[in-house]
């Protein structure tokens, strides 16, 4: 039985992403795990006692238990849905969770509940990108769950072989019985032998799922996937977040924060 974890700070873009994962869940008949973690500080002695920890990991119950409840009863109480709250690090947390649950897919609401993480990406949705090597889907606060019929794949043809998650995405595009869509991303060269090479076996290992492919033409990168996905109608977006040194975050920006800030619809990242 395939299972679904949402992973929620109880903000509205977290319940969107919830009640996005339940209908998913239910349209593949899957069971939902929902976690929470509460960064509760380490020392009440040091800050205010305003709440207790206690009083923190029994409200944190409480919206677990009301958010079961409603997703419950969107889903017709078909669903088996387990819970739980757990305190420290987000991160390593979910990582330890999804050893234990091995899920079909995180999903993840894109933006954090306080402003900060709004502005700064928060951390949580964009480092899981980065680092969870599970699926992780990011829903967009207002994205509605219906039958995906069209994925589409952002590809650089860089090292095919080496950094195509191939199972992972036949998996997707069989579940749904979607169209897939492959984006080429490349930087746009008159002749580039490598890239041809890269392009051909990209083709081979995804032909029995008969993609589409595409040129973007836009010279930025992520506005052409962006515009390219609202033009097609896709349901989903596959990214394939690359593993850069220090350095190269520095001279770089990241296309997966970008898109996943600004994209209307899912963004799905898969890692090899």
């Amino acid at each position: 039985m395939k299972t679904i974890l949402i992973a929620t700070d109880f903000s509205a873009a977290a319940s969107n992403a919830a009640r996005y994962a339940a209908d998913m869940a239910y349209a593949l008949h899957a069971d939902i795990f929902i976690l929470h973690v509460s960064n509760v500080p380490v020392s009440f002695s040091e800050i205010p006692a305003v709440v207790t920890e206690q009083e923190i990991m029994l409200n944190a119950e409480e919206d677990i238990s009301r958010l079961k409840q409603e997703l419950m009863k969107t889903t017709k109480g078909e669903l088996n849905i387990r819970t739980e709250v757990t305190t420290g690090n987000f991160l390593p947390n979910l990582k330890e969770i999804c050893t234990l649950v091995k899920p079909y897919v995180v999903v993840i609401g894109s933006q954090g509940k306080s402003a900060v993480e709004r502005i700064f990406f928060g951390s949580h949705a964009e480092h899981a990108m980065q680092h969870l090597t599970w699926p992780l889907i990011t829903v967009p606060p207002k994205a509605k769950f219906g039958w995906i019929k069209k994925i589409g794949l952002a590809c650089s043809f860089d090292h095919v072989a080496e950094t195509t998650p191939v199972d992972e995405i036949k998996r997707l595009v069989r579940d749904f019985n979607a169209e897939l869509h492959v984006l080429n991303t490349a930087k746009k060269e008159k002749y580039n032998p490598e890239l041809v090479f890269q392009s051909g076996l990209l083709q081979e290992i995804l032909k029995d799922v008969k993609p589409y492919y595409h040129l973007l033409e836009s010279a930025d990168i992520d506005e052409g996937i962006m515009e390219f996905a609202e033009t097609n109608h896709l349901d989903l977006l596959v990214v394939l977040p690359g593993r850069h040194s220090f350095l190269d975050k520095l001279i770089h920006k990241s296309h997966t924060k970008q898109l996943v800030l600004y994209s209307h619809i899912p963004v799905v990242a898969l890692h090899r």
